[in-house]
């Protein structure tokens, strides 16, 4: 507040008329041309402000130059981004190394945010004999917990089905190359398509299928150690559920909310039948309370697999894409929030035939990404004849209607435009692939993507040229505060 406070009286040059994005406003002045609202306290028109969207504080700045700087104040905007995007990406961004060093703006860092319109890539496993890393592979899980990237897991070439933990710390910091480590013992059995999602600080880990093609329906539990003599380890034990569990299956889609549950929609189940249905485990009375109900709903996601769920804050998700029952790809957008006491699916479903410009094709072992901003980054994937993709989409949910809303109130001629957006790739231009899994760091500003199936050379005899591959490259927003 001590900057609100120090800006200096300037209503003499207020105009009589204030306009916002919503209403125009008439202002009663007094004998000496001030304005009522000149006497009102700065501590009060900054909470006034903080309840309006961005475009009436801008239209608010326009008026005089005394609300000018009151509205571009950087305690102001400070409070604008933990409004919009949460306090814990802001109390990582101000954590950050990178910004540390740096003169940050946040009104120019609300401003990129808003207006991002490329990413930058880097390779970060680079070539050199000391060091190890992950073996190529897909349909794994990569996770950013307690400041360390974990992969678990997976499928590689000879149709093994891997049951290996890596770890790498990350930190505050940048790394271009990273020191992975290998945790071998005490971990869940081998197995691909599972999912694996960050509770507070701990890793949940639901079914997959193993070696056999049989389905998996366990729930196993991973937290970081850290030993001065023996490095980083990951400790992972299995979650006693009770007698209530979720049918098995892989290739379904999971995401946590709210540090306090975890949930999955879909899958392959038994019999390799494609499954809609939607569960949650309850986690908010701690790991020995710990119990799993399905959530009934009155609409539902047709059956899918390979698609994802992110959460976007609290206990709301949204799930894109997949691959449906008749084996087509899906472009579908759908919406849910668990706090709901009678939670309901809300579709946004376009016309395949007919997909409007803006909106990206359907496709299927994508990646779904919440980064800074409440917006989620769709990378990769394939399509319906297995063309795999390595374009980067935005997802902007502010655009999105809330649940509440019917759903047939959406237009998905107009909405579109609004949601989504194609971003410029700049940088490293890692090959195209599906199937592999990316994260994000506490900010949001750091994407790291980790293999896949990606094009290889098409040998005699082979069907396709497909090959798993072990490459890691980060996705950084391209920020300049």
């Amino acid at each position: 507040m001590n900057k609100l406070n120090n800006i200096p009286s300037m209503a003499e040059n207020c105009t009589t008329t204030t306009s916002t994005s919503f209403y125009t406003t008439t202002i009663t002045t007094t004998t000496n041309n001030k304005s009522c609202i000149a006497h009102i306290a700065h501590d009060h028109i900054f909470s006034i402000l903080l309840l309006l969207p961005v475009d009436s504080i801008l239209s608010f700045a326009m008026t005089c130059k005394r609300f000018k700087c009151l509205a571009f104040c950087e305690t102001l905007w400070q409070s604008i981004c933990t409004r919009d995007w949460g306090k814990n990406f802001v109390d990582a961004i101000l954590a950050s190394e990178d910004m540390k060093h740096q003169q940050l703006s946040w009104k120019k860092l609300y401003q990129q945010i808003s207006q991002l319109g490329s990413v930058n890539c880097l390779r970060l496993s680079a070539v050199d004999d000391d060091l190890v890393f992950p073996t190529p592979r897909a349909s794994h899980s990569l996770n950013f917990v307690s400041d360390c990237l974990v992969l678990f897991g997976g499928g590689c070439e000879g149709g093994r089905h891997l049951d290996d933990t890596w770890v790498a710390y990350i930190g505050n910091e940048f790394k271009r190359v990273l020191r992975w480590q290998k945790v071998t013992s005490g971990t869940p059995s081998g197995r691909f398509g599972h999912s694996c999602a960050v509770f507070s600080e701990t890793l949940v880990l639901f079914g997959g299928i193993n070696d056999h093609g049989i389905r998996q329906n366990d729930t196993w539990l991973g937290q970081i150690l850290r030993d001065e003599m023996l490095g980083i380890k990951v400790s992972w034990r299995l979650l006693d559920v009770g007698s209530v569990a979720p049918p098995p299956r892989g290739a379904h889609a999971g995401c946590c909310l709210d540090d306090q549950q975890m949930v999955i929609h879909g899958g392959i189940g038994l019999d390799g039948l494609r499954m809609n249905d939607t569960w949650l485990l309850d986690l908010s009375n701690g790991m020995g309370s710990a119990a799993w109900r399905q959530i009934d709903t009155h609409m539902s996601p047709p059956a899918r697999s390979g698609h994802t769920l992110t959460c976007t804050g609290g206990a709301r998700m949204v799930l894109f894409g997949g691959r449906g029952v008749g084996y087509e790809v899906l472009n579908d957008v759908w919406l849910l929030d668990a706090r709901d006491e009678h939670a309901d699916w809300v579709p946004l479903i376009y016309n395949l035939p007919n997909i409007p410009k803006g909106v990206p094709l359907p496709r299927v072992g994508h990646s779904a990404t919440l980064i800074l901003g409440g917006r989620v980054l769709i990378y990769g994937g394939e399509d319906s004849l297995r063309n795999r993709k390595n374009d980067f989409w935005v997802l902007d949910l502010s655009a999105l209607p809330t649940v509440k809303m019917r759903s047939d109130t959406l237009d998905p001629r107009l909405l579109p435009k609004k949601m989504w957006k194609r971003l410029k790739a700049k940088g490293h231009q890692p090959d195209c692939r599906s199937f592999h899994r990316a994260c994000a760091n506490h900010s949001g500003c750091y994407v790291y993507v980790f293999g896949g199936m990606v094009d290889g050379i098409l040998e005699p005899g082979e069907a396709s040229g497909l090959r798993f591959d072990g490459e890691l490259f980060l996705v950084e927003l391209g920020l300049h505060p």
